[in-house]
């Protein structure tokens, strides 16, 4: 094995323990209340990702880079369908469902299938980058999504609150 194909081998590796991760921290999560900061915080953290671009070997062209997250918009459209909040004894809960860790797993071997596609034509490190950007175009409009209708829910919650507690009669 060369230098490349170790180095594909250990990015993939990686890939299926994120997604495997992911996985279990997301049905976890479903277990207690979640918040505002939950929902904003990955996204936030992720970004500092961007920092490998310090390094001049990572950098790519731009458009590789804007296609890249554009492409990971799109594949963000599954995981935002999938998810969903309702409301427990104490607080927003995020739905489970079942289909999430399908789509997971299937954008895993899409990513892993582009992977192999697209390493043909830049090195391994800008490959690794243009993935990072994918990932993150994913991450986002699926938490900005996820937060839209978390704080839906909240003002309807508090409304609901509110008006419950205005109809009450006075003693």
């Amino acid at each position: 094995m060369n230098h490349s194909e170790v180095t594909t081998l250990i990015a993939t590796v990686v890939a299926v323990v994120f997604a495997i991760t992911v996985i279990f921290v997301r049905l976890r999560a479903s277990k207690r209340p979640t918040n505002a900061r939950k929902i904003l915080i990955p996204p936030l953290a992720m970004s500092t990702g961007f920092l490998m671009y310090v390094f001049p070997f990572t950098r790519e062209p731009i458009l590789y880079a804007i296609a890249a997250f554009l492409v990971g918009c799109m594949f963000s459209y599954p995981l935002i369908a999938t998810s969903h909040f309702y409301v427990g004894e104490d607080g927003v809960y995020l739905k489970r469902s079942r289909a999430f860790i399908y789509i997971l797993l299937g954008l895993l071997v899409v990513r892993i299938v582009l992977h192999s596609v697209v390493e043909r034509y830049v090195d391994v490190y800008q490959t690794g980058s243009l993935f990072f950007c994918l990932a993150f175009g994913m991450l986002v409009p699926w938490r900005i999504a996820m937060f839209v209708r978390y704080k839906r829910l909240v003002r309807e919650m508090e409304a609901s609150k509110s008006g419950a507690k205005t109809e009450q009669p006075a003693t």
